[in-house]
């Protein structure tokens, strides 16, 4: 499918399989889950100034785009494949899968609530569902586009709001979130820098900044229903950029047949065998 919406689109599709696995396998080495305060803590009186300063640079995100390479596991089975994503606040979101060479392994593109996946080598449709059924489908990563562009961007929620905070010492500081989230911050030097949260089930690590105002690494962990741990490295980073209304819609050839959600995750595009 021609991709003229996409401003985002990577000019190096010609990439080698080598290369494209060196690339994964290197994102993929994360350190070992990190290890966030467990005491109660004490009152942090500052928690609103940090939070503002931690979320000024997501809170203004209207659009996202950006590369990501992705690997890990879900459950009892390796991921690893580059992503081209593009989102657009409130609930609009395009995920296509970078191959080597030829089509997209999958174009995954959402609205209103209602998401379409294609997978133009196999000429089969998944139409109807919701897209974060259709993500932890494909992923193991079950969240709608606006909670998974808020984690990207380190915003966590789609709209934080901070309601108490604790100090853990001299160095960590958490901060809750309206909605149940919590924040974990680190103390550099006079500055609070993010490095994790807890969502519900969800477990994110924010391991490279890069002198970025965005994360460049983010690290997902769920212990339930299965075990998932998946590194997303984001490159190209824009925000901002005006999208073609037609980003978030895919044409459908009419002899593409229809494929089931249990179907999706049995052989899901970026899954390896064990």
């Amino acid at each position: 499918m021609p991709d003229d919406h996409l401003p985002w689109r990577v000019r190096r599709w010609g990439v080698c399989v080598m290369e494209l696995a060196c690339c994964l396998v290197l994102s993929g080495c994360a350190a070992n889950r990190l290890t966030l305060p467990s005491d109660p803590g004490v009152p942090f009186p500052d928690f609103a100034a940090v939070h503002a300063e931690l979320s000024r640079a997501c809170g203004g995100v209207r659009t996202l785009t950006a590369e990501l390479s992705m690997s890990g596991r879900a459950g009892d089975q390796k991921l690893r494949g580059r992503v081209h994503a593009g989102f657009e606040r409130p609930a609009s979101m395009r995920l296509e899968g970078v191959a080597p060479f030829g089509p997209p392994a999958f174009i995954l593109v959402a609205r209103a609530g209602e998401a379409t996946l294609l997978l133009p080598r196999d000429e089969r449709v998944v139409r109807g569902a919701r897209a974060e059924d259709v993500l932890g489908a494909l992923t193991g990563v079950s969240l709608a586009p606006a909670d998974l562009q808020a984690i990207l961007t380190g915003c966590v929620m789609p709209s934080p709001r901070p309601t108490a905070g604790r100090l853990h010492g001299t160095a960590w500081a958490s901060i809750d979130l309206e909605g149940g989230a919590t924040l974990f911050a680190q103390r550099q030097g006079t500055l609070w820098q993010l490095r994790a949260a807890r969502r519900g089930a969800w477990e994110v690590e924010y391991t490279a900044t890069n002198g970025s105002a965005l994360p460049t690494t983010v690290v997902l962990h769920a212990d339930a229903p299965v075990r998932v741990d998946v590194t997303a490295s984001l490159a190209q980073v824009e925000t901002n950029v005006d999208l073609d209304a037609g980003a978030f819609s895919v044409t459908v050839p009419a002899d593409a047949q229809p494929l089931s959600l249990d179907g999706l995750r049995a052989s899901g595009p970026l899954r390896e065998s064990p």
